[in-house]
């Protein structure tokens, strides 16, 4: 050990007359602890809800959407004959996307129906975990297998939402009404298209959104609602790296020609994911705020410790020390209090980021709210995801700017004159 780092380290120690000192040492490490834990929080909160959100996001939807400019697209099969030999595509399934309105005794809710291939569907999106019934009701094979009524056991079968099913006081397996604005020419005019169904499953993904809009039904079963024959509204594509999805949309593009056009996950939520990244570069900003004003404080005790020790500076200097080694002392003093703070920091953000979950719920459970309502946010739990790089970052521009703040006081040690600082004593 080097004697700049022994008496750096012995100046920490405070005395009896030095307690105002030592005080604020404790401050400055205090804040940068709570600066460095902050940080550590909040953005493995924010890795974690994107994360959440983006898988989320990827279940219910394909990676890349593939339609027609003009309008629905007949000759499904063979376009996925022909995207499956595209390098990085994994499965493919046809879809319809429809909008029509849910209607059960005095309730009625507006829905987006999406039908989809029971074959296929599930190589491609997921619905997240069943509630009650099972998906595979949807299909008239897995349906024949119930034990429903003679007037039931004929009805198509479709699958809702947890929240669309609370919100319509709907029950597995009983009969709800399908209303489409797509009409049926009659002697009286237009009507609406009208037919029951009998819900088979209700589904929970976590995100209130789609749990309370979308309403999920056979591909065969939604083509004879909407009278749309054999046409589909698109194809949903699985590609294996879901951050080339938009290369590999364009390569379907080129491949296929006028008039097929393919959109990816990126491009489809786009304004989501970027005022999710930059908030989260706000939020590092602003949190930095707290290193910064430790930082001050650390400025402040070097300065006041060199006032304290201005005849220990004198007697090292008259005893050979040079300006360096003097500067190098309050240099290691003010980096250890910034070392020190910094890890008491990352061990308690990084024990909080952890179990953040269980945190949250323990709350939950004391004070008796929620804090993430479902129906407000995106998710209904908090998520967390700790970033290593997001950790590394912190640590070293956490000691760069206790470093820097050092630089003032240390040098204003170094050039204190031995005969000034002696002349009264």
């Amino acid at each position: 050990m080097s004697y700049e780092l022994f008496v750096s380290l012995r100046y920490l120690k405070a005395k009896r007359k030095q307690v105002f000192v030592s005080i604020i040492t404790f401050i400055s490490i205090a804040g940068i602890s709570l600066g460095v834990a902050a940080l550590i929080i909040v953005l493995a909160v924010m890795n974690g809800f994107e994360n959440d959100l983006r898988n989320k996001i990827l279940g219910i939807n394909s990676h890349i959407v593939l339609m027609q400019h003009s309008g629905a697209m007949r000759d499904y099969q063979k376009v996925r004959e022909d995207i499956a030999g595209v390098s990085g595509v994994v499965a493919s399934t046809p879809f319809i996307y429809a909008q029509a309105m849910l209607k059960n005794g005095g309730h009625t809710s507006g829905v987006v129906l999406r039908g989809m291939s029971t074959e296929s569907a599930f190589k491609v999106i997921t619905l997240g975990k069943m509630q009650e019934g099972n998906i595979d009701y949807l299909s008239e094979k897995h349906r024949s297998t119930l034990k429903l009524n003679r007037e039931n056991s004929q009805l198509p079968g479709i699958v809702i939402g947890k929240e669309l099913a609370k919100n319509m006081g709907l029950f597995l397996f009983e009969t709800v009404s399908i209303i489409s604005p797509m009409g049926v020419a009659t002697p009286m005019g237009m009507i609406p298209r009208m037919k029951k169904f009998v819900v088979v499953g209700i589904f929970d993904s976590g995100f209130y959104e789609y749990d309370s809009t979308l309403a999920y039904m056979s591909l065969k079963d939604c083509q004879e609602f909407l009278n749309m024959g054999e046409y589909v509204t698109g194809i949903e594509i699985k590609v294996n790296d879901i951050y080339k999805a938009d290369v590999i949309a364009k390569t379907i593009e080129k491949k296929l020609g006028f008039p097929y056009w393919a959109r990816n996950w990126m491009e489809m939520n786009k304004n989501l994911f970027s005022a999710l990244r930059l908030e989260k570069r706000v939020m590092f900003i602003i949190l930095s705020l707290i290193v910064l004003v430790a930082a001050f404080n650390i400025i402040t005790t070097l300065i006041m410790v060199v006032m304290e020790k201005s005849k220990d500076i004198a007697i090292l200097k008259s005893m050979g020390a040079t300006s360096k080694s003097i500067m190098r002392i309050f240099i290691f003093q003010g980096v250890t209090i910034g070392a020190v703070g910094t890890l008491l920091g990352c061990i308690g953000g990084l024990s909080v980021a952890f179990n953040l979950e269980k945190i949250s719920v323990f709350i939950e459970n004391i004070f008796g709210f929620k804090i993430l309502p479902g129906d407000v946010y995106y998710l209904s739990q908090l998520p967390s995801q700790v970033n290593y790089s997001d950790v590394v970052t912190i640590v070293i521009g956490t000691i760069l700017i206790c470093f820097l703040s050092t630089i003032y006081p240390s040098r204003r040690a170094s050039r204190l004159d031995p005969a000034e600082a002696l002349r009264y004593e």
